[in-house]
């Protein structure tokens, strides 16, 4: 009888575990965004790279771009350079979570006039986001969308990373959090410069 009591007390404390961490998921983003930065790092979460690039290039009209200044960037000037658009909001788990890869990619192409990294604020927060960037640590700056980009880019979910290849086409999207940060990425990246 006793076992049976040991047993019952150390499932109950398992299951009371258990439904706590369920909880804090479910009502923490940074929680959220702790998990899914885990999964990224074991390499669950993966950017586009060429095998999954987008078969049928299309042309991009134009994305219009606010700058954190307030001066507007249209993508349609920057034709000839490798452009990485990620939309993203602060609350956002999955955004939080792909951030610091996000941070480091642009670290180390911020040299490179050939390529650009543009994050896109979709909170509507500029301020907001500011904050966040320099909460955080990260170099990156922040934009926001000027103005409604082009019909069918963009579905509801974010994070969403968009690339641009030299010729202005989109030649790669992706849903969801990733690692912008890896090997894969960064060849996939540096074949597009090559193009």
């Amino acid at each position: 009888m006793e076992k049976l009591r040991k047993l019952f007390t150390r499932k109950n404390i398992f299951n009371a575990f258990f439904i706590v961490l369920m909880i804090v998921l479910l009502v923490s983003p940074q929680a959220k965004a702790l998990l899914i930065k885990g999964l990224i790092s074991v390499g669950i979460m993966r950017p586009p790279t060429q095998s999954e690039a987008v078969t049928n290039a299309t042309p991009v009209v134009n994305i219009t771009l606010r700058q954190a200044n307030g001066a507007i960037l249209q993508t349609q000037q920057l034709k000839g350079k490798v452009l990485v658009i990620n939309f993203w909001a602060t609350w956002c788990p999955p955004c939080i979570a792909e951030m610091p890869s996000i941070n480091e990619m642009y670290l180390r192409y911020k040299g490179n006039a050939n390529l650009m990294v543009l994050p896109v604020d979709v909170d509507g927060d500029l301020p907001k986001s500011l904050a966040f960037m320099k909460e955080n640590g990260y170099s990156l700056p922040v934009y926001q969308l000027g103005a409604a980009p082009p019909q069918g880019l963009l579905s509801d979910a974010i994070p969403t990373t968009i690339i641009i290849g030299k010729n202005g086409q989109v030649v790669a999207s992706h849903e969801g959090a990733a690692d912008y940060a890896s090997k894969p990425f960064y060849e996939y990246l540096e074949k597009l410069l090559k193009e």
